[in-house]
C-alpha cells in the first residue's frame, strides 16, 4: 500500500465511523443547518460565480482539492483554486450527506465540461463553525479522466 493509498483509507475509516455515529441519533438542529449550507455549496457550483461561492466561507478559510495537495490556505488563495476550476463544472452530484457536529461529510461525483478530468468522485469533509465553511478537504475514490 503507497502513502496515498493509505492516507484515502485512514480519511474512509474515519468517514466510516461518523457514518455510524450519526446513524444512532436524530440529527441537530444545528447539524441539519450544516448539511443544507453545504448542500447549499455544492448546488451553487453551476452558477460559475466565485463571490457567490466565496459567501460561503469563513474568514480565514482553507481548501484541499485533493488528499495529495497542500491545502490553499486563507481568503485570496481558498478563492484562487476555486477560480482555477470553477468554469469547467458542470454540476456536483451530491450522494449522500450526514453531520456530526460541526463536521458536514458528503459523498458526491463533480462532473466537468473541459480539462483534463471529466468527473471525480470522492468524499468531501467540511468543517462548519457559525454557519460558515472554515475548512473544505476532499479525498479521492475515483476519477473519469477525458
Amino acid at each position: 500500500m503507497n502513502r496515498r493509498n493509505a492516507i484515502a483509507l485512514a480519511g474512509f475509516g474515519i468517514v466510516g465511523n461518523l457514518a455510524v455515529g450519526s446513524a444512532q441519533g436524530e440529527s441537530t438542529d444545528a447539524e441539519k443547518a450544516n448539511v443544507q449550507l453545504v448542500n447549499n455549496f455544492c448546488a451553487a457550483w453551476p452558477s460559475h460565480d466565485v463571490n457567490k461561492l466565496m459567501s460561503f466561507f469563513s474568514d480565514p478559510c482553507a481548501y484541499r482539492m485533493i488528499e495529495t495537495q497542500e491545502p490553499a490556505k486563507g481568503r485570496d488563495a481558498v478563492s484562487a483554486r476555486i477560480k482555477g476550476i470553477v468554469d469547467r463544472v458542470e454540476r456536483f452530484e451530491v450522494l449522500d450527506t450526514f453531520a456530526k457536529g460541526p463536521m458536514v461529510i458528503n459523498e458526491r461525483v463533480d462532473h466537468f465540461t473541459g480539462g483534463p478530468l471529466r468527473s471525480w468522485h470522492g468524499v468531501g469533509v467540511f468543517f462548519i463553525k457559525d454557519g460558515k465553511i472554515v475548512e473544505w478537504y476532499d479525498y479521492t475514490i475515483s476519477m473519469e479522466r477525458i
